[in-house]
């Protein structure tokens, strides 16, 4: 009975990862704003940077999930290429180098995510933001 549950809870955890995979493979999403996760308490420094990334750093960026784990991030028309993973039944989205080490893995966790629209959660520096992105 103990591997019978064992096993519905890992199949149960694939289906979120499986479902996750199949609404971001094969698109290339946008981003079009960062702003500030609203549980975060209110910081004028974070406050700025969101606009500031949003106009400047993320102004021109996209990002793909191919087959094979392959992400690449394009950012002012320069491709960059990596792999990634979906750990936490498809809430969290690993990131990292081509050959999979993880000595500079980056941890996005998935907020929103449907057919036209897939909003994640990153840290840069100091801060958490939400990137919103539209699917091109």
């Amino acid at each position: 009975m103990r591997y019978f549950i064992i096993g519905i809870a890992v199949m149960l955890a694939a289906c979120g990862s499986g479902k996750t995979n199949a609404l971001l493979q094969h698109k290339k999403w946008k981003v079009y704003d960062v702003s500030v996760p609203p549980k975060d308490p209110y910081n004028l420094v974070q406050i700025t940077q969101a606009k500031d990334l949003k106009n400047g750093y993320y102004s021109d960026v996209f990002y793909q999930f191919l087959d094979n784990d392959i992400f690449i991030a394009t950012i002012a028309g320069q491709p960059d290429t990596g792999r990634y993973q979906l750990i936490s039944n498809g809430r969290i989205i690993s990131i990292t180098s081509p050959n999979g080490s993880r000595n500079a893995e980056h941890l996005v966790e998935v907020v929103k995510l449907d057919e036209q629209s897939f909003d994640m959660k990153v840290k840069s520096g100091d801060y958490h933001f939400i990137l919103h992105t539209r699917k091109q």
